[in-house]
């Protein structure tokens, strides 16, 4: 397969972006309807990723594809990558790992903070083979447990870097992946000046060269940049990447995106946002992320427009949120994702005398959008914030509010288009009774060329299908008499700390390590800044004694990720179980939410003065009711709770 970006300039819009221009800005359902009465297979989309960023840099060669800053608090233009640099350097990606052995079905990990090299080991890993991202957070042997599930023939990893501890854990991992054949090491120094590198280098020598490591770039240098040396041609339904998905106890569990899953998500999520070709997309989350991969990433590639890398660390590096709207003025961005807590922080952030009007639109997603945030983002900045819902196994996104049309706060929008979503009733062995009426809490289903065909390994897929190519979310959901979707609980019990996604059976699992611990159910309390934070409750063995503080430390010595470690642990005399002897988790949220609202309330109004329950409202979901007495201002237990994302009833004595 030859690369040919020569003949670019001239290059007309592909059928695909002509047809997706034409289509009507998305305001409700019936223009969803008016876009998918074009079959979909008529939009004849790239048959790759590989095929979509080359018909890119044929058309706008000399167009910025990525801009990398290193430094937030900088000056700087920062890296600047041309589409044709940009895909030259993919190819030469793809041919070093074809030359490292990996072929169609071998796997390519990263362990890599938000680099250049991270999108060409992407995009490269995925044109010679398949792509695996790695939370690099994670705990070593929970990185080589997906390694080891994945079968990793390559890994390419940051080299050792200040303030990172990615090295030590390759060092810890190698010899526990027995596929393991090469890994390549990524000098982030290079993006440093001559002098502070070369002193970096002096305190921190990079490995020494061996037949396990080498140095990634050197490699990428020595291959071919103007084609595939293995002349491969990619089809649609062959396998692009490994998602790891869900938590880290038990067997790691992937979700396979195809070529076609990766190119059908980026065209919806065009259809929504119809980002113009010269839009500047800040990728501020990582790029282990299916969200940083494709809506920051795909999707700006798709259409030939510029991907800012705001940082190696993204929104978690020190300086890049409190100087966020000078980077959004010096590099005139128009759009960026991000989870709720990174909106709210940005509210404590001032303007200055900064110059933002470039940013047209943002994206939410991860956890609930509290209603407070919304509103005052939106009168702060001016643009549209919009709420949606994706997950791994939809690609990315799925659902969405409408840019041109009503945007519903806490509601997570309309299904995109062609993305089928419905909400039903299911028995207790989870089959399909009958489609919920408007309004009645059921369970989520997804359908269309965005989802997955299941997990990587098949003993994973019992249950996730419910009838012909519906996939149970298990999200509790209900959709209103116009079709937006709102999320009312999970099914799964997922804890969704700030985007990100905590098994509560690996806080369990800890618990029940400890010898005085007879049960422990793990739950969500609600957190104004990140949507939910890990709690956990316990009963104890007969005749044994321990404190709250005692399980918190056996937390922290035997939970490998960090995130979860329980805020607060709470002792009961016994966990409420369900009639079959299972525990019953609504009761554990409702009693959280109490605790939480209530501590509030204690102190915004003094102790006792309001009676707090939470329950389970038919309509809303989870919600917190609030009795207080006649005579009592309540303006400022308002204000607070508004920022919570489980909504309030508020009863006051006449």
């Amino acid at each position: 397969m030859t690369i040919d970006t020569a003949s670019a300039a001239a290059s007309p819009l592909p059928s695909y972006l002509e047809r997706i221009r034409r289509f009507p800005a998305i305001r409700d359902r019936n223009d969803i309807e008016v876009i998918e009465a074009t079959p979909w297979t008529s939009l004849e989309l790239p048959d790759s990723t590989l095929e979509l960023i080359q018909i890119s840099a044929r058309r706008r060669p000399d167009a910025t594809a990525l801009r990398f800053v290193m430094d937030a608090t900088a000056q700087q233009q920062g890296q600047r990558y041309t589409y044709a640099e940009f895909l030259a350097r993919v190819v030469q990606a793809a041919n070093a790992f074809h030359r490292l052995g990996v072929d169609a079905d071998d796997v390519v990990s990263f362990l890599l903070p938000s680099l250049p090299q991270t999108h060409f080991t992407l995009w490269g890993g995925e044109a010679a083979g398949v792509v695996n991202p790695i939370n690099p957070m994670l705990e070593p042997e929970h990185i080589a447990g997906i390694m080891n599930a994945a079968g990793t023939r390559v890994l390419v990893a940051l080299a050792p870097f200040p303030g990172s501890d990615i090295w030590d854990k390759v060092e810890a991992i190698k010899d526990r992946v027995p596929s393991l054949e090469k890994v390549l090491y990524v000098d982030a120094a290079r993006f440093l000046g001559d002098d502070e590198a070369r002193a970096l280098r002096e305190r921190l020598p990079l490995p020494d060269a061996a037949d396990w490591c080498e140095d990634f770039d050197r490699c990428l240098d020595r291959a071919p940049a103007d084609r595939l040396i293995n002349e491969r041609r990619i089809h649609p339904e062959e396998r692009a990447s490994l998602f790891h998905t869900g938590g880290t106890t038990g067997l790691p569990k992937l979700a396979p995106h195809s070529h076609a899953n990766e190119v059908a998500n980026a065209a919806m999520m065009q259809m929504l946002f119809r980002h113009r070709e010269d839009a500047v997309i800040l990728c501020g989350l990582p790029l282990f992320h299916v969200n940083a991969v494709l809506i920051t990433g795909l999707v700006p590639l798709m259409i030939g427009a510029e991907i800012l890398l705001a940082t190696p660390g993204g929104f978690r590096s020190p300086g890049l949120v409190d100087n966020f709207w000078s980077l959004v003025e010096r590099h005139r961005v128009s759009f960026f994702s991000a989870v709720p807590a990174i909106f709210s922080r940005l509210l404590e952030v001032p303007f200055g005398d900064a110059e933002v009007s470039s940013l047209e639109s943002a994206l939410s997603g991860g956890a609930p959008l509290p209603r407070a945030v919304h509103g005052h983002f939106e009168e702060l900045t001016g643009i549209s914030l919009i709420e949606g819902f994706g997950m791994t196994e939809g690609t990315c996104g799925s659902m969405a509010n409408p840019l041109a049309g009503e945007r519903r706060t806490g509601s997570v929008g309309l299904a995109l288009p062609y993305t089928g979503a419905r909400v039903v009733a299911l028995d207790d062995q989870g089959r399909y009774l009958h489609d919920c009426a408007v309004n009645e809490i059921g369970t989520l289903l997804i359908r269309g060329p965005n989802v997955f065909d299941g997990y990587s390994r098949p003993e994973q897929n019992r249950d996730i299908w419910v009838e012909d190519g519906w996939f149970n979310t298990g999200d509790l959901a209900r959709q209103d008499a116009d079709g937006y979707l709102w999320i009312t609980g999970r099914a799964k019990d997922l804890i969704i700390r700030g985007g990100h996604n905590i098994d509560p059976q690996m806080i369990e699992d800890a618990l029940y390590r400890h010898p005085a611990v007879q049960m422990a159910a793990a739950v969500g309390k609600p957190c104004e800044r990140v949507g939910e934070l890990p709690v956990a409750y316990v009963s104890l063995q007969p005749n044994r004694q321990v404190n709250e503080d005692d399980l918190l430390s056996h937390c922290q010595a035997h939970l490998a990720e960090k995130a979860a470690i329980p805020k607060n642990i709470w002792i009961l005399d016994s966990i409420p179980l369900t009639a079959v002897g299972k525990v019953f988790k609504p009761a554990l949220r409702q009693d959280a939410v109490t605790r939480v609202y209530g501590e509030i309330a204690n102190a915004e109004l003094g102790p006792g003065v309001a009676r707090i329950t939470a329950c389970q409202d038919a309509t809303l979901g989870l919600v917190a009711e609030i009795r207080v007495p006649g005579d009592v201002d309540l303006s400022s237990l308002k204000a607070r709770l508004e920022a919570f994302p489980i909504p309030c009833r508020w009863r006051q004595a006449s």
